[in-house]
């Protein structure tokens, strides 16, 4: 670690920290020790953070006040982490529906945030400094864990309108300070992606963060290009926010001559989970319960895919309790070589927007759609989208190599999975438009699982 680092880690940063009244460094250190936990040692830390959150609800927050009232439950019924499941789900509809109510009545001052709404109407909720504090805590953790820290240069690639909302002063000021540069992701056209492969060489930076699909595409434009990547000291690049597909992680890994970090959450649900150097998928178990379920809401055993739900023990301020995330997970039951005792997420398989139904109500991963067209000659981009059980489109850009017969392929191989009698429309287009978030989402399906 250079000198700068270790005084903008040791010092700078937990400044900050201090005084935005966060007690960030407090809970890393704590972290710190307990990811090598027995999980008996672990189950019982978390079994008493939930006692003690519900307990906070049923004295301070309206909504679950009278929800565990109707139930007739109290706080004496949460003992274990298992306990949560005595609660119904929580949803986003919900939370829309009951925010006020779900406020603690002594919370400090509350941040008004918000999902970016790639899937339909955007999610607006409220976060308190515990909160806020844990989940960096989390991920400061994580990014300790590959040899790098808060202070290293660092590129990120990202689209939130959050983020690029607060580039004023005091933004610019602090990510100088912590050696931090944001690339907007929003616009990935040839000139803007010349810019970002010549502004990454010259920072030279240790970590990179961001969406795979920017950070992929960055990397195979470098290579369209012949400027090489690889010999700038990059260390690791995290990915986070879409689902990392391997191919992904391949050409990202060969580009810059290091490994591929993934990381799982959401502002809503919070830091959940991140890969280790040894693969393991690690859940910030310290602060949150996973559940998987199936679509009808029954829990589902280590291996079973399903919908991830979360409980998150830091949000008493406005809780997240049974939370459906709408994504899509699997449990594993194995130890990871790496030895910490934190659980394990198996797999991320997306949202379950990212599932596709065909016409006689299969479901299947998009990806069962996405390899049809992946691998055709000449197509440097594409985006399919569910529109209906009957109808499906597809947005093609044509590459260099791009042959008319592809839209044929692509329609045959599209109908062989989803259905014969399945209208397929592929339209060739200039470039495929991110979402509002920044994000890129190769399948879309609006059909009711």
């Amino acid at each position: 670690m250079s000198l700068a680092t270790r005084i903008i880690a040791d010092v700078v940063f937990p400044a900050q920290e201090m005084m935005k009244g966060h007690s960030t460094v407090a809970v890393r250190k704590v972290l710190d020790r307990s990811q090598w936990w027995r999980a008996e040692q672990l189950d019982e830390f978390r079994g008493e953070r939930l006692h003690s959150m519900i307990s906070h609800a049923e004295q301070h927050v309206p909504y679950y006040r009278g929800l565990l009232a109707d139930l007739r439950l109290t706080a004496a019924d949460f003992r274990r982490p298992s306990d949560v499941a005595k609660l119904p789900f929580l949803t986003k509809a919900l939370i829309r529906e009951r925010s006020e109510q779900m406020k603690s009545d002594v919370a400090g001052k509350l941040a008004r945030s918000n999902t970016g709404g790639s899937s339909g109407e955007p999610l607006i909720f409220y976060l308190g400094s515990e909160r806020v504090s844990h989940d960096v805590a989390a991920k400061w953790r994580a990014t300790r864990w590959w040899g790098v820290d808060i202070g290293d240069p660092e590129i990120v690639v990202w689209g939130s309108p959050i983020e690029l909302g607060a580039q004023d002063r005091v933004r610019a000021l602090r990510d100088f300070v912590f050696r931090t540069e944001l690339l907007p992701a929003f616009e990935m056209s040839e000139q803007k992606l010349d810019g970002f492969v010549a502004r990454i060489r010259d920072r030279r930076p240790r970590m990179l963060f961001g969406y795979p699909s920017s950070i992929s595409l960055i990397a195979q434009h470098a290579a369209s290009r012949g400027v090489k990547l690889d010999d700038l000291g990059v260390k690791v690049v995290f990915v986070t926010s879409e689902r990392l597909y391997d191919e992904q992680r391949k050409v990202i890994s060969g580009a810059f001559g290091c490994p591929v970090a993934n990381g799982y959450g959401g502002r809503d649900a919070g830091f959940l989970a991140h890969e280790c150097p040894h693969g393991g998928m690690h859940v910030t178990a310290e602060d949150v319960i996973i559940e998987i379920v199936s679509p009808g809401g029954e829990p589902l055993p280590p291996g079973h895919s399903g919908e991830i739900v979360v409980t998150h023990l830091a949000s008493r301020d406005f809780p997240f309790i049974r939370y459906r995330t709408g994504d899509v997970g699997v449990m594993d039951d194995r130890a990871c070589e790496c030895g910490r005792g934190l659980p394990l997420l198996r797999s991320v398989e997306g949202r379950t927007t990212d599932f596709v139904v065909a016409s006689d109500g299969t479901i299947m991963h998009g990806l069962a759609l996405i390899y049809v067209i992946r691998d055709l000659p000449g197509i440097a981009a594409f985006k399919i989208v569910q529109e209906s059980l009957e109808f499906t489109r597809v947005l093609v850009v044509p590459g260099p190599d791009f042959e008319d017969r592809c839209l044929q392929t692509i329609e045959d191989g599209l109908r062989r999975r989803l259905g014969q009698g399945v209208k397929i429309e592929v339209q060739r287009i200039d470039r495929i438009p991110a979402e509002k978030s920044g994000k890129f989402r190769y399948v879309v399906s609006h059909v009711a699982r």
